[in-house]
């Protein structure tokens, strides 16, 4: 619902809960799906010095797993403020991590997804899309679709759509934004492609599939 203030609040409060109990795992944990969140939002700067933090309460007992994820949120960090190599850097080191993971192996936390090399692959999609390098997602939008489940799936058709713009292939992109609206409003309120890349977009005479899917966002925002 993009109702970012309540939703800090509550990963404040998660954080501290996990302090409380005495648990670093937790705690790392919390302070990681934190840094997500603020990365996602475009506050990288925010989003590193909290993986820094979720680094700091696990010490030396890091567990691979957790190297892993931690990295892979680094990497976003980075591309959100604009460091394409430092986000390649934390990219390589994630996956190098994640392939050590042994198959099928149990997640460290009740309920959480187990982290695979497929995830990064997702991950630098993400990172190809805000950074503007079509080629890191054409590269591996493919397997990232295949990982996961659904709605983690369709939370990057946006940022393949954003790749399609960024190369320059604008029905390709307005395609996919088309398909992501429909899934965002298949499994919540609202559209789950902001439109952002569409305002940055001008054009006299836009294509049918831009007009189709002004139209379509149109009537979710009546």
């Amino acid at each position: 619902m993009r109702n970012h203030g309540s939703a800090r609040a509550r990963y404040g409060a998660a954080i501290n809960a996990a302090r409380t109990a005495g648990d670093p795992l937790l705690t790392a944990y919390q302070t990681g799906s934190l840094a997500q969140f603020e990365a996602h939002t475009g506050n990288g700067t925010q989003a590193l010095n909290l993986t820094r933090r979720a680094r700091r309460a696990l010490g030396q007992q890091c567990p691979p797993v957790a190297d892993a994820w931690l990295s892979s949120i680094e990497a976003l960090g980075h591309a959100a403020t604009g460091q394409k190599r430092a986000a390649d850097k934390a990219l390589t080191r994630s996956r190098k991590a994640a392939e050590t993971l042994p198959d099928q192996a149990p997640p460290p936390w009740p309920g959480v997804f187990s982290f695979t090399p497929e995830k990064v692959t997702a991950h630098r999609v993400t990172c190809g899309a805000w950074l503007g390098l079509p080629e890191w997602v054409f590269s591996d939008d493919v397997e990232a679709l295949a990982t996961g489940h659904a709605k983690q799936r369709a939370l990057l058709v946006p940022d393949i759509a954003a790749g399609h713009l960024a190369a320059g292939r604008i029905e390709g992109a307005f395609s996919l934004a088309t398909r992501a609206l429909e899934t965002g409003l298949h499994y919540g309120p609202g559209a789950s492609w902001t439109g952002r890349e569409r305002r940055s977009l001008a054009l006299s005479s836009p294509p049918k599939v831009v007009r189709d899917f002004d139209e379509r966002l149109h009537g979710v925002h009546l």
